[in-house]
Order: C-alpha cells, then structure tokens, then sequence
C-alpha cells in the first residue's frame, strides 16, 4: 500500500508543479494584502472539485483588513468514513514584496533547472501545494480512512498573522476537539522537522527631551541624546549579557542558540521638510527605538523586559532630565513540541522512509504561526515541515526544488497514513 501511494505522488508531479505556478502568480503581497481573495478562492475551487467542504473566514476587523484588502482565508475538509483524528495542514498564503535584483519575473512561476522560481515558492507555496497533492493522493489510495483532513490558506503571517490563524484560533478552528494535529508545510528544509521556535518580545521605547531652537540648544533637552545614553547602555550592558545566554533548545543557525536583540529602527526629532532638502532647526523632544528581543525557553519574559526596564530606570535616577515611556508590541513565549507527539513520530517515520535516515530536529530562530495555534488554540501536537531552504526566504530569485517537493508531498502523505491509516508505515 505504501508504494501505490508514493505512486499516486509521482504520477501527480505535472500537477503539483502547475499548481506551485498558479499559486506564485497571485501577487499577494502583504502589506498591504493583494489578491487575497482570488488566491484563496483558487485554492478553495480546487478543493471543493475534490470532495473537501469549503469555507471562506474573513478576519474581519484585525489590522489591515479592509474592503479593498479583506483578510480572507480559506479552510477546507475532507470527512473519512468513520470518525477519528483529524490532521490539519496550514500554509499562508502571502508573501513580502519582490525587491530588486531579480533575473526572472517574481509572479511568473517560471521551471528551469528542475526548481520553480518566484516569490513565495520558497516561503511556502511550494508546502502548500505539497500538503494539497499529499492530501489528494491519500484520499484516493485510502478512501476508507477515519477522521478527517483539513488544508487551510491563511493571511498575514508576514505581519503577525492576525488576520489569519490568529483570527480562525479565536474562533475555534484550531482547537479540539475539531484538530488534533497540525502541520505547517514552512521551509525548514524536506529532512528536518522544527519543533518550534524562540520567544519574541516587540516593545516601543520613546526618550522625552525639551524643544528649543537649535542654535542654542543648552536651552533645550536633546531626547537624542538620551536615545544614545540608553544605545550605549545596551552596547556596554545588555548586549555581552545576551551573548552569554544559551539554549538546550535545537535552534538553527547555530547563532541562535543564544539570546539576541535588534535595533529595528529609530526615529528622532523633527520631520526633515522644515525647507526643501534641510531639517528643521530644533532641539528633538521626543526619539522613538523599537526593540526585537527574541529569547529561548530557558527564560522568563518577565526577567526578559526587566533586563530592559531596569537600565531605564537606572538611566532615569543617574542621568539628569532623563525620561521614559515604554510600549509592549507582540510577546509570544517560545514553544517546542515534544518529540514523542504523535505527529512528530509520524513525520519522523515518513522521512525515514524516503530518505533512510533519522531527521534532524530543530527549533526556528523567528516565530511563525505555531504561536498562535499553541498559545490561543491549545493545540500543541504542531510542527513545521516542508519543503524549500529558510535562507532562499525573500531573497532575490526565490526558488523550490521541485524533487524537494515531492519528496515531502510523499513524507506527509505517509504521516497522514500514520496517523489516519491506524497503522505504521
């Protein structure tokens, strides 16, 4: 039975790679969340041709949707014969902006050299159009399979995801008893299974100053140069602290198996239109710096911030007219499935059954949207796995392997065969 099912995948390959081309050429970039609908409802045309129940969730009210940019998502389900467990596959659908230094067009799916080119094929097309070959071969080969099959496309992950599985969590389309296993079909390579990934905390934090005209600027309070206090502090303090702090958790690059933080930007002082091409003449009142801390499961966000608040506050006594607000953004806790989950053993069977090896486990430096079907859904039976290199993930000339793909549409139908089949592979 396994090898008619690896058959039924390799006999789909034409498919699975004018799918991977129709669903490159939607142009949904986010932001602001182009072509969001006709993506979805390719998506969910397609299903429904194939049995699945359709539904189309607009995540109505969550940040940039609106009606020329609605956040539509698409789920879809196949009922087995019986009840039973129910696997979900969940891809989002949007993709970052092309960029430049591109040799080929980012929204025309070109093949050449056995990869498809474009943007998103990579990040994660190419896993969502795995996970929907995966799923029809093994509905075909196993019509009489208990439980269910869900495939979703979901909005906005390059911004949070808000507007898709954030939105569906709280609305309880991934919870129990409705799911019990999830796979993401992100590009964390085919022979790899992420467990999870590290904490985020976002947070806002402005300097007050005193205006004053810039040629006397001892009548004012430069709230620059009290960003700058803060900057050095960071340099002199935080920073070598955070270098010191490592994981047992199996975070890739290697680089990130520490704790780390980015400047992701700063803003300070006047707009630089007082007159055509110069600034205006003033002492900054106000600097705004937006903080990326990502931290590992080894610590608590409450100690994560006060490593920050603490400095300010040291700042606040010592240095004169210095002064503060501070403004959390997005904390998510790092997470990490076990590796005895079922879909985890089943994932891990299925690679060892094309590729004659244990895979490699491994945890993602940035968040993904795991986060919200853990912390809002409550489902923690969840992975990432899929095909495509994380580092090709908007760059230029965005591409995935076609034999990558698959082999991992083979790998996750034989999950679905392990986990909905009652069997082993």
């Amino acid at each position: 039975m396994t090898d008619k099912l690896l058959r039924a995948i390799d006999d789909r390959v034409d498919d699975l790679i004018a799918l991977t081309q129709d669903l490159v050429r939607f142009p949904t970039i986010n932001p602001p969340g182009e072509a969001y609908t006709p993506c979805a409802e390719y998506i969910g045309e397609r299903l429904m041709a194939g049995g699945f129940a359709v539904e189309y969730v607009r995540g109505e009210g969550t940040p940039g949707d609106t009606d020329r940019y609605p956040r539509t998502n698409v789920i879809a389900r196949y009922e087995g014969k019986r009840p039973g467990k129910v696997v979900h596959f969940n891809s989002h659908i949007d993709v970052v902006e092309a960029g430049e230094g591109w040799t080929v067009d980012p929204f025309g799916g070109e093949v050449k050299d056995g990869r498809v080119y474009g943007r998103g094929t990579c990040d994660m097309k190419g896993g969502l159009a795995a996970s929907i070959i995966a799923a029809e071969a093994f509905i075909a080969e196993n019509p009489d399979f208990d439980g269910a099959i869900e495939i979703s496309g979901t909005v906005d992950e390059e911004s949070g995801g808000y507007g898709g599985v954030a939105y569906l969590a709280g609305k309880g389309y991934f919870s129990a008893p409705r799911v019990d296993h999830v796979i993401i079909p992100e590009p964390l390579n085919k022979d790899r299974i992420c467990l999870g990934h590290r904490g985020v905390w976002w947070a806002e934090i402005e300097t007050k100053g005193h205006i004053a005209h810039g040629s006397m600027p001892f009548l004012g309070d430069s709230a620059v140069r009290h960003m700058g206090a803060l900057l050095q502090a960071f340099e002199d303090e935080l920073f070598p602290a955070l270098d010191k702090k490592q994981t047992q958790m199996p975070v890739v690059p290697e680089g990130a198996r520490r704790s780390t933080m980015n400047i992701n930007s700063i803003h300070g002082g006047q707009t630089e239109d007082f007159r055509p091409g110069l600034p205006s003449p003033t002492v900054p009142d106000t600097c705004r710096l937006v903080i990326d801390r990502r931290f590992l499961l080894e610590e608590d966000l409450d100690a994560v911030k006060s490593e920050v608040t603490t400095i300010l506050d040291r700042l606040k006594s010592d240095r004169p007219k210095f002064d503060y607000t501070i403004r959390d953004l997005m904390e998510v806790k790092p997470t990490m499935t076990e590796r005895d989950a079922p879909v985890v053993q089943a994932v891990a069977e299925g690679i060892h059954a094309i590729f004659d090896r244990a895979p490699d486990y491994v945890i993602s430096p940035g968040t993904y949207d795991q986060k919200h079907i853990a912390r809002i859904g409550h489902i923690y039976d969840c992975i990432a796995y899929g095909p495509g290199i994380l580092d090709l993930a908007h760059q230029p000339d965005e591409w995935v392997g076609i034999e990558d793909m698959v082999q991992s549409a083979k790998v996750m139908a034989l999950a679905l065969r392990r986990l909905l089949g009652g069997g082993e592979i």
